[in-house]
């Protein structure tokens, strides 16, 4: 993994919110509100160790809180006279009326100018059932059915608040300390950038990444894997970014589409949107994806966009 720019996170937007104390001069006075984040996802595919890692960065975590609480949770942290700045909510979804009492809250946050974000831990059916069956423990909407019963209700549960979610975290591939590592990139620090960027090459024929917002494809380009001097290279090798680059329409979809996310950009900052992830996809994900997501990369982050590059498949050969 490699990371361009170093701007990071900061609790607390500013926002004002009335907590309905009086003040000395006989009006009510105005509380910051917390910055408030809630984890939410598929059972088995992180959420705890995702919590955990908020509460090692300062954050002030409730595990399990019905949705219908945490308008009361963020007024509660407004009248801690800044003690409790951030806020992280693990919420798991097991139920439609569960469901609704959480959209009604986050429509409640909304209405009273709250700071808020979704982070959506998702995982393969394959890599949860592996974690299921390796506890020897039930999925908990399973009932009598199997494991993949279990999964197949929750995920169609989880489908509009997935669609929601400002950050989504694919932990198929990841182990603890990748996810922590992960979270952190996210939340750590000191500043908060207007919007982060994970660029991810990958590699078609191991599937799309789950948790891309946009992909595209450089199939179009002609494969190093078919020049013998190169093919034990990668993308980030300077010989097999120069062939790829050196190929008619390389340079120029790097323009064109550095151009498109600029306009992609402005929209997503003006809806509030703070992450994005760019899948750039070739056949292996070892050559020709590598190198346009590096380019990809140094290009956003030129532009001010905290910029992560994730190199999936590289290396799966």
């Amino acid at each position: 993994m490699n990371k361009h720019d170093g701007q990071q996170d900061q609790g607390g937007d500013g926002a004002q919110v009335s907590t309905g104390a009086t003040s000395e001069a006989g009006g009510a006075p105005d509380a910051a509100i917390p910055e408030l984040v809630i984890i939410s996802g598929m059972s088995g595919a992180g959420r705890s160790t995702a919590a955990k890692c908020l509460e090692d960065l300062g954050w002030f975590v409730v595990d399990n809180l019905p949705p219908a609480l945490i308008p009361t949770m963020v007024e509660l942290g407004a009248r801690s006279q800044g003690n409790v700045a951030r806020i992280a909510v693990v919420v798991d979804v097991r139920g439609r009326r569960f469901f609704d009492n959480l959209r009604e809250s986050l429509a409640d946050l909304d209405t009273r100018g709250v700071t808020r974000r979704i982070v959506f831990l998702e995982s393969s059916d394959d890599a949860l059932v592996r974690r299921f069956e390796s506890v020897r423990r039930p999925h908990p909407l399973q009932g009598d059915g199997r494991i993949v019963d279990g999964i197949a209700t929750e995920r169609q549960l989880l489908r509009e608040l997935r669609g929601d979610a400002d950050l989504v975290i694919d932990t198929s591939g990841l182990n603890v300390h990748e996810l922590r590592a992960k979270m952190d990139a996210q939340f750590a620090g000191e500043e908060e950038p207007e919007l982060r960027a994970t660029v991810m090459s990958f590699g078609f024929k191991y599937g799309l990444p789950v948790d891309a917002d946009l992909v595209v494809d450089m199939r179009f380009l002609p494969n190093p894997h078919w020049v013998p001097e190169l093919r034990q290279y990668t993308g980030l090798n300077e010989e097999v970014s120069a062939y790829v680059f050196n190929q008619p329409g390389a340079k120029e979809f790097l323009d064109r589409y550095a151009e498109l996310l600029r306009l992609v950009q402005t929209g997503y900052r003006r809806e509030g949107k703070r992450y994005v992830t760019i899948a750039v996809g070739c056949t292996g994900g070892k050559h020709r994806s590598v190198a346009m997501s590096e380019k990809l990369a140094a290009r956003l982050a030129a532009e001010g966009v905290e910029t992560v590059v994730v190199h999936r498949d590289m290396g799966r050969e």
